[in-house]
């Protein structure tokens, strides 16, 4: 434990994935508090969590004009809510970072550090000056799509059912690869088709990332890569940051544990005379059904919480060596250089021992326990990160 505190303190912590809610960026209520949301200024601390990317994430609608405009003005309250934090609410404790030397700079002052990744091009419409716009507003990187084929490019989700509208990039997509590559912005491909993947990687004159995905070989979700990717991303210079997110790890453990689960709180809500929503069931709920229900969920989950400390038959959740071992199969068949870190944090990420950000230490433990070297945490943690980060930012230059 103290050669882990030790290697953690040394080294930067970076956290690639972590959605934000625009209600917890006022005045009066924001991340200096400790919210009831994993990532905030206190549990950072609390964790040793140094850097975060926050994302402007947009979910898929249709692909015209009216579909694309109001995904915009999502997407520019997520950019304001970010740009508040930093500059408004909590400059002395967080700033805003664009580039590796600034998240050093912030560092080494005693700073938290936010950086900005988009998760889904679908806000910036048909119009490529629109990357711009978001690299100005500091964005450093970009995915093309999301749970969904967007304008650019055919999504995971394709696997589905087998139907795809490009069969990987469209032309506009290819274009998006081009524009990115000449601006610095990095691609992130972790919710891409395969074919897309693989045609990006052969585009790109820059090197890539997959900002929250895992080992496929390890646990069959799309999601996640197979070894050809993984070795296609190798070859690109590229980086996976592998994502702390239960049914991306471990599918059986995943399962077992949330059938469980459910029939936990299905018990608990019929005793209390409430109605109990899945995560999946929450999202058919109108915004205004998920406000007031937030109290009765909060009811059950205490007494499912209490109830769970004394039961004998719960089945295990995939926890932080699961994470690891994802980690490990990597790093043996890609390299140490091309593997990184990330929970998916506020968008459904967490596992145990890395529930929220304040239990960050954990994953480092676990890196100790395998006999990983401070050197090699220090590139899974982030180092290889802010590597790919200056690539692409000097292959940009050249343009």
């Amino acid at each position: 434990m103290s050669k882990a505190k030790e290697i953690h303190e040394n080294v930067i912590t970076i956290d690639t994935h972590d959605d934000i809610n625009v209600k917890n960026f006022t005045d009066s209520i924001n991340y200096t508090q400790d919210l009831d949301t994993q990532v905030t200024l206190p549990k950072m601390i609390e964790g040793g969590l140094d850097v975060v990317f926050l994302i402007v994430y947009t979910g898929q609608d249709t692909l015209s004009p009216s579909g694309y405009e109001k995904a915009e003005e999502n997407a520019m309250a997520k950019f304001k809510a970010i740009h508040r934090l930093t500059k408004e609410y909590a400059p002395e404790q967080i700033g805003l970072a664009v580039s590796s030397e600034e998240v050093r700079e912030l560092h080494s002052s005693g700073k938290k550090v936010a950086m900005i990744g988009v998760e889904n091009a679908y806000p910036m419409g048909t119009d490529l000056a629109n990357f711009e716009r978001y690299y100005n507003l500091g964005a450093r990187y970009i995915s093309l799509s999301h749970n969904g084929h967007s304008q650019f490019c055919d999504s995971n989700t394709g696997e589905e059912d087998d139907v795809w509208l490009y069969n990987g990039l469209s032309e506009l997509g290819e274009k998006a690869v081009d524009e990115m590559n000449r601006l610095g912005i990095m691609i992130d491909l972790s919710h891409v088709s395969k074919e897309s993947m693989m045609q990006i990687v052969r585009r790109s004159k820059a090197p890539v990332i997959a900002s929250h995905s895992s080992a496929r070989a390890l646990c069959d979700h799309s999601r996640n890569l197979d070894d050809e990717q993984l070795k296609a991303l190798k070859e690109n210079g590229g980086v996976v940051q592998t994502v702390a997110f239960s049914s991306y790890l471990n599918t059986g453990k995943h399962e077992a544990r949330s059938e469980y689960l459910q029939a936990l709180h299905n018990e608990v809500a019929d005793s209390l005379g409430l109605q109990w929503y899945s995560r999946r069931e929450r999202y058919t709920l109108s915004e205004a059904e998920q406000e007031a229900y937030k109290e009765d969920a909060a009811k059950i989950q205490q007494v499912a919480d209490s109830l769970l400390k004394k039961r004998k038959d719960v089945p295990p959740g995939v926890d932080v060596g699961d994470l690891v071992d994802h980690i490990d199969y990597m790093v043996d068949l890609i390299g140490i250089d091309h593997v990184g870190i990330s929970s998916d944090f506020d968008g459904g990420g967490g596992i145990e021992g890395w529930q929220d950000a304040s239990e960050t230490l954990n994953v480092t433990v676990e890196l100790v326990k395998r006999g990983y070297t401070e050197e090699e945490i220090e590139k899974l943690w982030g180092g290889n990160l802010l590597r790919v980060l200056d690539e692409v930012s000097e292959i940009a230059e050249k343009f």
